[in-house]
């Protein structure tokens, strides 16, 4: 994967009890100009069990979000095998090593950041983020989660909020899916 610094979007992932939120910005950005609002860059996949959000080339994206619900299908919906298989197609297949995109993935147990070096990693508290504003949606709903009682839809809607003031490639038209499941 290059080395070049992802400037596109923002995305978070936020689970609280029994429920895992999922939000991106719609901004999609060529160079210097900003191109489309309104880009929907979460969704749903494997029976609407799996959320899945994406940073960096949109075309990049689609390619990975294409293979990755092919391994959803191909392991059942099993988020994490589906993972760790995507991710090493992604870090050893010639074509795939170049597409510059990150994913966030969850389902009612776990939440996985999956990268074209070949890491599926589970973060350590309850949130992930990536994109050009992942670190400041990250410092944002890590202090939510902290210091208040809201719902992950509102951590997450509120931490995209804030993202949208600081960062240029981040703007405040909001995606948002959720999932619940039985971990508590």
């Amino acid at each position: 994967m290059s080395s070049a610094k992802v400037t596109a979007t923002t995305v978070a992932c936020v689970r609280r009890g029994n429920i895992v939120a999922m939000a991106s910005d719609g901004q999609v950005t060529f160079d210097k100009t900003v191109m489309k609002a309104t880009a929907r860059k979460v969704r749903k996949l494997y029976q609407d069990r799996i959320l899945v959000g994406f940073a960096g080339s949109s075309a990049d994206a689609f390619a990975l979000l294409e293979r990755f619900e092919a391994k959803l299908e191909q392991y059942h919906g099993q988020l994490g095998r589906a993972a760790v298989e995507l991710a090493k197609d992604w870090r050893t297949d010639r074509l795939l090593r170049r597409l510059e995109a990150m994913i966030i993935a969850a389902d009612a147990e776990s939440s996985l950041l999956i990268s074209g070096t070949g890491d599926v990693l589970e973060p350590d508290d309850a949130v992930v983020c990536i994109g050009s504003g992942g670190p400041y949606a990250l410092a944002a709903a890590r202090a939510l989660l902290r210091h208040t009682e809201l719902s992950p839809q509102e951590i997450v809607t509120e931490a995209l909020r804030i993202a949208s003031e600081v960062c240029i490639y981040t703007n405040d038209q909001i995606t948002l899916e959720t999932l619940s499941g039985s971990k508590s």
